[in-house]
């Protein structure tokens, strides 16, 4: 499975319309060659690089199986109109929640899971939950990083 945007190369830069310091608006993600058995994705995005903690910038989850992208500017809704639920990311808001590091260049991580099963958790709940949840049902894993630093 590989994961990709068309906004950015992987180890590339996040063009600034994607972060706090542009429109705050989630990037366009593509995958292709899932596994065969898939019946949800999960996408996680999130920043190791921030002070303190890891900052979650964005929960995806039961995302169909029918699915190969998420555009651009995905709402900051419990259900997207595609189906998949949304967690909260660290400022505890629904939806994704751009770049802004404090300082120096930051790496971001999108990370799709391809998984065998449906999740019970309900929108609006954490990373945390979700990824206790997906124990046991990772099919495959693939990963896109982008970088940031505010000028």
């Amino acid at each position: 499975m590989k994961l990709t945007s068309k906004a950015f190369q992987n180890g590339g830069k996040i063009p600034t319309v994607y972060t706090c310091d542009g429109k705050h608006v989630s990037p366009p993600l593509a995958w292709t060659d899932p596994p065969r058995d898939v019946k949800t994705y999960v996408l996680l995005c999130d920043d190791p690089d921030a002070p303190r903690r890891v900052w979650v910038h964005w929960v995806v989850f039961n995302i169909p199986a029918s699915e190969t992208e998420l555009s651009e500017n995905q709402l900051k809704t419990r259900i997207l109109p595609n189906g998949a639920s949304q967690g909260v990311n660290t400022s505890r808001e629904l939806g994704y929640e751009g770049p802004c590091p404090p300082s120096g260049t930051h790496r971001y991580y999108f990370r799709l899971y391809a998984l065998d099963a449906e999740l019970p958790l309900q929108p609006g709940c954490t990373k945390e939950d979700v990824l206790k949840a997906m124990e046991g049902h990772v099919l495959e894993e693939a990963q896109l990083m982008g970088t940031y630093a505010r000028s």
